[in-house]
């Protein structure tokens, strides 16, 4: 739950600081698969 959380956090501070430009899908895949590694 801790992961989705934060998931969903980063995915709201990249379309904030992108002023909703950046893509949904491929930020939540590139997130996704950047906390994976950890």
């Amino acid at each position: 739950a801790g992961k989705d959380n934060s998931l969903k956090f980063v995915m709201g501070q990249v379309m904030k600081l992108s002023k909703g430009q950046a893509n949904p899908a491929l930020t939540n895949q590139l997130v996704k698969r950047t906390l994976d590694s950890y």
